[in-house]
């Protein structure tokens, strides 16, 4: 269910933009409402889960998830859609911190351990893998509502599965729930998305502007006080000195700076870029997804045979290298999918090379008994990560258009028909007979592809740069040398210690 709601829903952004007559900036918070939802409750998830019961926050998180699902699929209008895709991120967040936390705990020794997760990575990449085609299909064969409307039903089948196959966990030393750090977060994140999001309009510079900067770090300074001053808090910086920790969470962000933010534009890419219909579209974006389904056991037998420090920046290096492989060969003349294909394969096999394996070592690195604080912590970097670099892919996405357009249109253009301009071509809305100011171009009816291909450009560039910079940093943090990450793997047949793997 969560694999499909990521990346179902981009294959239909440009259908939402006609039906719902939704802008690009709308687009964008159809999905980081979801985004910035599931931060809010990964914190307070975890704690409620290991006091209550992981088993029982699971049911009810899966039941309020169909629920919102509905909504969604009856919203008639882009704001109401965003609302519900926040409650849709709510318990979307929550399902997703208890059973990271549920199979931590019933699968604990080595060996079933890796089997365990290769297992939720492999049906994490179903939904994943082959959400484009399914969300393309839905709305060829249907309407877009159903996209949404599906999970409902999803949700009565999983029900059933987590009653009858869940075995009932907690920790008895949770009893307080962090409201501060919550709020204090939750404010921090949604400011810095906003700002970035939104900036273009109201000035980056402007009071407007730089009291939601402020808002966002005065926000951030009380969030790290209340962790550092609760007697449990929910974000425990103490496993920060845990190096095998600290080196997995760098690798879920570098997911996020690169992959499953980039998804969200990848869509549009094909759509408006290349001219492609929504089936055509999502069965291009099966390349870049398809490798998640078949490639996580084998990054669980890196995992076990080199251990995290090698295992986690090695696949974030291939993300890296897929996308700069998507950077060199978009600058070619007549691009297609099948051009892009060969970096796209790259990046979702680093992308399955990384998933699990982050979340094996991240939940592995603490003791059982704090699985949810742990798996909250883990997902918080995620999403918060993946909140803030939809807002950034997009703002150079549309600044990489803006400087297409000054440099190409004679005599120049005002800042505010330049920002609508690329907000057009980013969105995909853009036509040349809408854009006068472009048929005095000598390539004029190539003129919208060539500044949406040149502002994807930059946007595969700075999620190329960026993962690699996060797998430098992660492998540095790992800190352990080759000779210390053989001894651990060849224990790892009999150690339990899944940090020692």
């Amino acid at each position: 269910m969560f694999g499909l709601e990521i990346s179902s829903v981009p294959t239909i952004l440009p259908t939402l933009e006609t039906v719902l007559h939704a802008y690009f900036q709308q687009l964008q918070w159809i999905m980081n409402a979801y985004t910035i939802a599931v931060t809010t409750v990964l914190m307070a998830t975890g704690t409620l889960a290991d006091r209550y019961g992981r088993k029982r926050v699971f049911v009810v998180s899966i039941a309020v998830f169909g629920l919102a699902s509905l909504i969604c699929g009856l919203a008639e209008d882009a704001l109401l859609l965003i609302v519900s895709r926040f409650l849709q991120g709510m318990s979307g967040g929550a399902m997703l911190i208890c059973q990271v936390a549920v199979l931590s705990h019933q699968f604990q020794e080595g060996a079933p351990r890796a089997r365990a997760f290769a297992a939720w990575g492999i049906i994490f990449g179903i939904g994943l893998g082959f959400g484009p085609i399914i969300g393309a299909a839905i709305v060829a064969v249907s309407g877009w509502q159903w996209v949404f409307l599906i999970h409902a039903f999803i949700a009565i089948v999983t029900i059933a599965l987590a009653v009858t196959g869940v075995r009932e966990s907690r920790d008895p030393e949770a009893k307080h729930l962090d409201i501060a750090g919550i709020v204090t977060l939750s404010t921090s994140v949604f400011c810095v998305a906003f700002y970035i999001t939104e900036g273009p309009d109201f000035g980056f510079g402007s009071l407007t502007g730089l009291a939601i900067v402020a808002t966002a770090v005065l926000s951030f300074i009380a969030f790290v006080l209340a962790e550092l001053h609760s007697a449990r808090p929910m974000f425990d910086f103490s496993v920060f000195r845990i190096r095998a920790f600290s080196g997995a969470l760098l690798g879920s962000a570098g997911m996020n700076f690169s992959f499953w933010s980039f998804m969200i534009y990848l869509p549009i890419f094909f759509r408006s870029a290349l001219g492609y219909d929504n089936l055509t579209a999502g069965l291009a974006l099966l390349t870049y997804t398809l490798p998640t389904l078949v490639i996580p056991p084998l990054g669980e037998r890196i995992l076990l045979r080199f251990g995290g420090g090698i295992a986690i920046p090695f696949g974030l290096f291939v993300i890296g290298l897929g996308f700069m492989l998507m950077w060199a060969v978009s600058g070619v003349a007549h691009v297609t999918w099948l051009t892009l294909a060969p970096g796209c394969l790259l990046a979702g096999v680093g992308l399955a090379l990384t998933n699990t394996p982050v979340t094996n070592v991240t939940t592995g690195a603490v003791s059982s008994t704090r699985a949810g604080m742990a798996s909250g912590i883990d997902m918080s970097a995620r999403m918060i990560s993946l909140a803030i670099n939809i807002a950034l892919m997009g703002f150079i996405l549309i600044a990489g258009i803006s400087s297409w357009l000054r440099s190409a249109l004679p005599g120049g253009l005002d800042a505010g028909r330049l920002q609508y301009l690329a907000e057009r071509i980013a969105g995909g809305t853009a036509r040349l007979s809408d854009i006068p100011e472009l048929s005095l171009l000598p390539a004029a009816d190539t003129a919208v592809q060539d500044a949406l291909i040149h502002g994807f450009r930059l946007v595969m560039l700075y999620g190329g740069l960026s993962v690699w910079i996060m797998a430098l940093a992660s492998f540095v943090i790992f800190g352990e040398s080759y000779a210390t990450r053989k001894r651990l793997a060849s224990n790892c047949d009999t150690d339990n210690s899944v940090l020692n793997c």
